[in-house]
C-alpha cells in the first residue's frame, strides 16, 4: 500500500514519541522505586503522560494527512509545526523532572514563557487545523 510522505513522517514520528513516553516511564519508575513517598517528579510524570499522549495524537495526524487534498509540502509543513511543539513540550517537561526546578514551570512566569506558549497554541492548533481541513475537503469530494 502506498503511504503518502506526510504519512510516513507522521507515522515514524509517533513510533520515536512513543518510545520516548515507554522510556520516559522506565524514568518515572525508577524515581517512584526510590521515593520515600512512592512518587516521581511531578514533571517527570507530566512528561511520560505527554509523550504517551502526542504519540496517539500524531498517529490520528498521520491518518488525516494520508487522505488530505492539500498538496504534500502543505501536510508535511503542517504537519512538521505540529510534531516539533509536540517533541518541544516533552522535551521542557523533561529538562525541569532532570533538574527538579520547579513543580509549576508557570509560576512565576515570565515573557519569555508566554510568548512560547502563546506559539504553541498557535502552533499545534494551528497546523492540526491545517490538516483537519485538508481531511474535510478531500472527503467532501465524496460527499452526496
Amino acid at each position: 500500500m502506498h503511504l503518502e510522505l506526510a504519512t510516513q513522517v507522521a507515522l515514524i514520528a509517533a513510533g520515536s514519541i512513543f518510545v520516548w513516553g515507554l522510556l520516559l516511564g522506565v524514568w518515572k519508575f525508577a524515581q517512584i522505586a526510590v521515593s520515600p513517598d512512592g512518587c516521581a517528579h511531578v514533571y517527570v510524570d507530566i512528561a511520560h503522560r505527554a509523550a504517551l499522549m502526542y504519540s496517539f495524537a500524531t498517529l490520528l495526524l498521520a491518518a488525516l494527512v494520508q487522505f488530505s487534498a492539500w498538496p504534500t509540502w502543505v501536510n508535511v509543513a503542517a504537519l512538521a509545526v505540529v510534531i516539533v511543539f509536540f517533541a518541544g513540550a516533552i522535551a521542557s517537561y523533561c529538562v525541569h523532572g532532570w533538574r527538579r526546578d520547579t513543580t509549576n514551570q508557570y509560576h512565576p512566569r515570565d515573557a519569555g514563557l508566554v510568548a512560547a506558549t502563546v506559539a504553541l497554541i498557535v502552533g499545534e492548533v494551528g497546523g492540526t487545523v491545517v490538516i483537519l481541513a485538508g481531511f474535510i475537503v478531500e472527503q467532501s469530494r465524496t460527499w452526496t
